[in-house]
């Protein structure tokens, strides 16, 4: 899923930017951008809530958080609990399948840049990692290296297959088993059921279409205005002969940033037509920039990311130096009046990493009586970070070249092989 950068209609056009003034502009959420909007000359932070409106997703309400509980019998994942995963399209169709005994899958992506990925890159996968254990069901996961090749045009093809195989061994350093999870890079895996998909999808999006949802331009070359249709096939059953056969009956979920919505937006409008069911989504915010809340983290900027392959002291440092801090300018005004937890970057990382909510909301509650520094909310951060990006490295180096031939080979032995029959 995307990396690139490119304008869309959700921008406004170049005739309005330029009569607005620089103090006010609309936040830009697309595929290939993420900017929080510009009020009264200072960027805030993104508005999710408007999101769920511009989209028309739903919220990921209580009642339905509760409805998976006594389904599944486990209680929700941290990032459903707190919000992170926030917006949905069709997710009580998925428990509908999962309380009637019906088959579904997962599909995700990755678009495949060089180095390794940051932790905002591992959210997703730490997510589905935990859906696929709760839910029993197969994962299917794109490595999207013909649209960085696309749409980067500094990059060989060479090299955008080389991101690709390295970005298998990092995420088979989350957990995942070959046995029920398969990686493919499209330019390898291009052809046959997948190919034939493509074609169909392909036939029924419109130049017209394509331009009003993602913005292309007279310089797009086809290669982007045609690769839509490439994500949007893994989400038809029929793609993956190898786990489904020949079914077109058997429904996805999609966990991904809600960047990525306009993708599947036109996915679920072609899918019926080809006697598919439509995907469902679960939205996740950003996991903010070191800098703060209006962006996200980015490969190409390495001070505003923490990277997988980040030593301790490297952490350390980006963490101290470049967190934005929600505390007072001294501490003797932060110890009288208190900090802003909502802002600080050490906090809202922690959010994301710390199990315990009780743990999460004494910080929190600290934080705003001064009782907590930033410079003690930084320490605790960089601690759960470093132990984090610890053990990711060390469950790397245990991958095997044999085990990465394993997740991206489509005729590898799955448990799954039975859903191949009616």
């Amino acid at each position: 899923m995307s990396n690139a950068t490119l304008s869309s209609k959700d921008a406004a056009p170049v005739e309005e930017v330029a009569n607005l003034s620089v103090s006010q502009v609309e936040q830009n959420i697309t595929p290939w951008t993420v900017e929080g909007a510009v009020v009264d000359g200072e960027q805030v932070a993104i508005d999710y809530d408007k999101l769920i409106a511009q989209f028309g997703t739903r919220k990921i309400t209580p009642e339905l958080l509760e409805r998976f509980t006594k389904l599944t019998g486990h209680e929700p994942h941290l990032y459903l609990r707190r919000n992170i995963f926030f917006s949905h399209r069709d997710f009580e169709k998925i428990l509908d399948k999962y309380e009637q005994g019906k088959p579904f899958y997962l599909y995700t992506g990755r678009g495949p840049s060089r180095g390794h990925m940051h932790v905002g890159h591992m959210m997703p996968f730490i997510f589905c990692k935990w859906l696929q254990d709760v839910f029993d069901v197969p994962l299917v996961i794109q490595l999207t290296d013909d649209e960085k090749f696309l749409f980067k045009k500094e990059l060989t093809i060479d090299q955008v297959h080389e991101y690709a195989i390295n970005t298998v061994r990092e995420i088979a350093a989350v957990g995942f088993q070959p046995e029920k999870t398969f990686i493919f890079s499209n330019m390898d895996y291009m052809g046959g059921a997948f190919y034939r998909n493509v074609l169909q999808i392909a036939n029924l999006i419109t130049f017209s279409q394509a331009k009003s949802a993602f913005g292309f331009v007279g310089e797009s070359n086809i290669g982007q205005v045609h690769f839509p249709s490439i994500q949007a096939a893994p989400a038809l059953c029929s793609t993956f002969p190898g786990i489904f056969g020949a079914r077109k009956d058997v429904p996805c979920l999609i966990p991904c940033g809600i960047d990525q919505d306009p993708y599947f937006r036109i996915t679920r409008d072609v899918t019926q037509r080809l006697k598919h069911p439509k995907p469902s989504l679960l939205h996740t915010r950003f996991l903010p920039a070191l800098q703060g809340s209006t962006s996200k983290m980015s490969s190409s900027i390495d001070s505003s990311a923490i990277f997988m392959s980040d030593t301790a002291a490297q952490i350390k440092n980006k963490i101290n130096r470049y967190a934005f801090s929600g505390g007072r300018t001294s501490l003797e005004e932060h110890r009288e009046f208190g900090g802003n937890p909502d802002v600080d970057v050490a906090y809202q990382y922690l959010t994301y990493f710390v199990e315990d909510d009780k743990e999460i909301e004494d910080l929190a509650v600290g934080y705003r009586k001064g009782e907590i520094t930033s410079g003690e909310m930084k320490a605790r951060c960089i601690k759960v970070i470093q132990e984090f990006v610890a053990g990711f490295q060390a469950r790397e180096k245990e991958v095997t070249k044999e085990q990465v031939a394993q997740f991206t080979d489509p005729n590898f032995p799955r448990v799954f092989a039975s859903l191949s029959k009616k």
